[in-house]
């Protein structure tokens, strides 16, 4: 068990849909325990295993003294509505209001493999679906409306950690493809 680095904004594993876990053995608790390490340590209210660079369906979550994990999720979410401030430890000191189901009921499993269902609503609720999120390869900011992202994206551009200066550049390798490019 130990604290993992945060993968940041830009990273391609953040934007690529986890596979679902079908081995609940001693590797996937050592993720769930380092998913728990490196939430708390960041702090953070939620970490899903894309975050750190594992591309498998499971989370972590701390929110009003609860902490608890979840493998491939699947989501029932309300028709109700909350918008509020959202924020991503992958997108650091950055938060932006996001329109999110006020309340979820989640299935998916522990990490031992037994089924579990969680339901919650306001903070619980935008958690869940945030990680969820994750693990669909989709962050925070591409559920924002129109202005407020391309405000998020200029500040992401700006913010001390971002390696974005720009657009997103093409890079040409210095090494021949042998008609294998893409």
């Amino acid at each position: 068990m130990s604290v993992q680095p945060i993968r940041l904004f830009g990273d391609p594993v953040l934007i690529t849909k986890a596979d679902p876990v079908v081995d609940f053995d001693a590797e996937l608790r050592r993720l769930v325990a380092d998913l728990t390490d490196t939430m708390q340590a960041a702090p953070g209210t939620g970490l899903a295993a894309p975050q750190i660079g594992v591309g498998l369906r499971v989370f972590t979550y701390f929110v009003e003294g609860e902490l608890g994990h979840l493998v491939n999720p699947e989501l029932s979410l309300s028709l109700e509505e909350q918008f509020g401030p959202e924020g991503c430890l992958s997108i650091p000191g950055l938060t932006f209001d996001c329109r999110r189901a006020m309340s979820v009921i989640a299935s998916g499993f522990t990490m031992y493999g037994e089924p579990v269902v969680i339901e919650g609503s306001d903070l619980l609720a935008r958690c869940i679906q945030h990680e969820t999120d994750h693990l669909d390869g989709v962050l925070f900011v591409d559920r924002l409306d129109t202005a407020t992202r391309k405000a998020a994206m200029k500040a992401i551009r700006e913010a001390e950690w971002s390696g974005l200066s720009g657009p997103p550049q093409v890079k040409v390798s210095p090494h021949p493809m042998n008609g294998f490019g893409l």
